[in-house]
C-alpha cells in the first residue's frame, strides 16, 4: 500500500461494518465490553511488542515509532495507534488488547495481540528480517494461552463456551508476498510457482492454520484479506516503471489469493458454530487512496522514515527524524 500518513486512529468505515457484524446480535453498547475478548493474529500492521526481544530487524520499540502514543514507543509500527488498538474501543473494553509477549495469568481473558513483524503463513518468510513468529508459532503461543484460560476458568468445557463469544482477527500473507514470493534473490518460490500455485500453495496452508485455531475454540473469526502491496514505497522504488504506479505484477497476484481467501471463508463456515467473515483489506486501502481527504489522512508513495528516501526498505532508524 502506498504510505499513509497518520496522525490519529484510522479505521476503515466498511472494515468496522463488517467486523461489528461478528457482535450485531449482542444488543446495544453498554458498560461492559460487548466481547468478553479480542484475540489477535497478524504482521507488522498491528504488532505491538512482541517482537521487542527478539533478535530482528523487524523491531519498533524506538523512536520515531510511537511519537503520537501516549508514553512513547511500544512496538508498534507506527507514529500512533493501529486499527486493533481502535476496534477494543469500539467494542467497549477499557484498554489495548496488551501483547502476548508481557500478558499471563488473569490478564489472558480479556484477549491477547500475538501478531509478530515480519510473520507470514509460511515458516521461511521473513527470514532475512531474523526473528520472528509466523502464523504457526502465533497458534502454539494461543495454545499455550488456552490451557492457562482452562485451568482459570476450571475446564475445557467452560473455556469453550467463554471463547465462543469471543471476538478473533486474522490478517496474514502481506510477507508471504513482499518478504518471499517477491523477492527471488533470497526465495526461490517464485521460479517454483506461478502466482496461481503459489496462492493454492498458501491457502491451503493457511486453511489448516485457521482450522487448528476453530478447532482451539475459536468461532467468531474476521479473516482479512491482503492489501495493495504493490503499491508500497519499497516496490514502488524497485518495480515500478516511474516510482509512482503502482507494480501491477504484485497487485494481481494479490488478487489472486484474496479470491482463494473467500472461498476458505465459505468452507470454513461450513464447519460447526463457526462464523468467519471475510474483510476486504484490499478494497479498504484502495478507497483510502482514492478517497483519502474524507479519512482526514494524507498519502504519499514514499516512505515517512528509514534506510533509503523513497523505499522505506529498511525499518527507521532509531531517533531518526521522519521525511517531511
Amino acid at each position: 500500500m502506498a504510505h499513509v500518513e497518520l496522525r490519529g486512529p484510522m479505521l476503515g468505515a466498511r472494515w468496522l461494518l463488517l467486523f461489528l457484524v461478528l457482535t450485531s446480535s449482542l444488543g446495544p453498547a453498554r458498560p461492559e465490553p460487548r466481547v468478553p475478548c479480542y484475540f489477535i493474529f497478524e504482521d507488522s500492521l498491528v504488532d505491538n511488542g512482541n517482537n521487542n526481544n527478539i533478535a530482528s530487524l523487524a523491531v519498533a520499540n524506538y523512536p520515531p515509532y510511537g511519537v503520537d502514543f501516549a508514553g512513547g514507543p511500544t512496538g508498534r509500527f507506527t507514529n500512533g495507534l493501529t486499527t486493533v488498538d481502535v476496534i477494543p474501543k469500539l467494542l467497549g473494553f477499557h484498554g489495548f488488547i496488551p501483547p502476548y509477549a508481557r500478558t499471563r495469568g488473569q490478564a489472558l481473558l480479556a484477549g491477547v495481540n500475538f501478531a509478530s513483524a515480519a510473520a507470514g503463513i509460511q515458516e521461511e518468510t521473513g527470514r532475512q528480517l531474523g526473528g520472528r513468529i509466523p502464523l504457526s508459532g502465533q497458534l502454539q503461543n494461543y495454545r499455550s494461552a488456552v490451557q492457562e484460560m482452562v485451568r482459570i476458568l476450571g475446564g475445557e468445557e467452560t473455556a469453550a463456551t467463554y471463547l465462543s463469544k469471543c471476538i478473533f482477527s486474522v490478517g496474514m500473507g502481506s510477507n508471504d508476498y513482499l518478504n518471499n514470493y517477491f523477492m527471488p534473490a533470497l526465495y526461490g518460490t517464485s521460479r517454483q510457482y506461478t502466482p496461481e500455485q503459489y496462492a493454492d500453495v498458501l491457502t491451503q496452508q493457511y486453511s489448516q492454520q485457521l482450522r487448528t485455531l476453530y478447532n482451539s475454540g475459536a468461532r467468531k473469526v474476521a479473516l482479512i484479506g491482503v492489501g495493495q502491496v504493490g503499491c508500497s514505497p519499497s516496490e514502488l522504488a524497485q518495480r515500478s516503471p516511474d516510482g509512482v504506479s503502482c507494480v501491477e505484477e504484485i497487485n494481481s497476484a494479490i488478487g489472486v489469493f484474496n479470491a482463494k481467501l473467500i472461498g476458505v471463508v465459505d468452507e470454513l463456515n461450513a464447519l460447526d458454530g463457526a462464523h468467519f467473515i471475510y474483510i476486504n483489506g484490499y478494497g479498504i486501502f484502495e478507497d483510502i487512496m482514492r478517497n483519502s481527504a474524507a479519512y482526514g489522512v494524507s498519502v504519499t508513495n514514499r516512505g515517512c522514515c528509514g534506510v533509503g528516501r523513497n523505499n522505506g526498505q529498511i525499518t527507521c532508524l532509531p531517533y531518526q527524524a521522519p521525511y517531511a
